[in-house]
């Protein structure tokens, strides 16, 4: 890995992860990780092209048949690439289709750039986490392979303490906060060779006391009604979040045209 490369261009592709759920702005778009690393590339780079085709919501098969022709063809120095979480999530996940989706992502996307980027994503504490561990690990063993394969580089947000603090995590409890995407963004800037302007991403937060028994019971009652029932719903009537829904950033234009604030 070169330090301090020279990129031109970036191609995120993947799910709410990379559009960038729950990092919220002002206007009620979402910014997320891959927009501040494109914010810092840009900065380095006069000209500096970005894409993001990510959509909350989708699976493995529609990232690869929705994204991954259209991020081959851009012909982008970097693209990054983060699918299959969300079939682990499912209650019947057949985890050899959804490797063997991987791997046919990754061989069309690795000749198609200068450097491929995949990860092992966060995990949040908690009995959810436990409950999917073990395909969440099946797929991090297929992603380390298939990097090891194809020349990829592996950023390892799973293995990585900070991220796994609640704190870290929106009321969902399946996204990052403004703060967890800010170290998301850090890391992937950090493993493409980059000088760290923040070494202590990995650093867990300073502690706190956790909250009572009662604000836990009521953080608990909101998470079901405004985000575990409605989950559900979709999940029995074969919806998707991301119904409906365009890329976020469809097309590799300056990164200027997509500027956000605090990016």
């Amino acid at each position: 890995m070169q330090t301090n490369p020279t990129y031109s261009s970036l191609v995120a592709v993947g799910d709410s992860f990379t559009e960038g759920m729950s990092d919220l702005l002002p206007d009620g778009s979402y910014r997320g990780w891959a927009d501040l690393l494109a914010g810092r590339m840009a900065a380095r780079t006069p000209g500096f092209r970005y894409a993001n085709l990510a959509v909350r919501g989708k699976l493995i098969r529609q990232i690869v048949d929705e994204q991954v022709d259209v991020a081959a063809a851009m012909g982008a120095d970097v693209i990054t690439l983060v699918g299959g979480l969300n079939d682990t999530l499912r209650p019947k996940c057949d985890m050899g289709r959804v490797r063997g989706l991987l791997e046919e992502a990754v061989e069309k996307l690795a000749p198609a750039c200068q450097q491929l980027v995949l990860m092992r994503s966060p995990g949040r504490q908690g009995p959810v986490l436990e409950r999917f561990r073990p395909r969440m690990e099946e797929l991090f063993d297929c992603v380390d392979e298939l990097a090891a394969r194809h020349g990829a580089i592996v950023v390892d947000l799973y293995g990585a303490p900070s991220l796994g603090d609640p704190r870290l995590w929106d009321v969902d409890r399946l996204h990052l906060t403004a703060e967890g995407h800010r170290r998301v963004a850090e890391a992937v800037w950090q493993t493409l060779g980059y000088d760290p302007e923040d070494t202590e991403w990995r650093t867990p937060m300073a502690a706190t006391l956790p909250p009572g028994w009662a604000a836990r019971r009521v953080a608990d009652a909101r998470f079901a009604r405004q985000h575990l029932l409605p989950w559900i719903g979709r999940r029995l009537t074969g919806r998707s979040s991301g119904d409906g829904l365009p890329a976020k950033r469809p097309e590799l234009l300056p990164y200027e045209a997509y500027e956000v604030p605090g990016a």
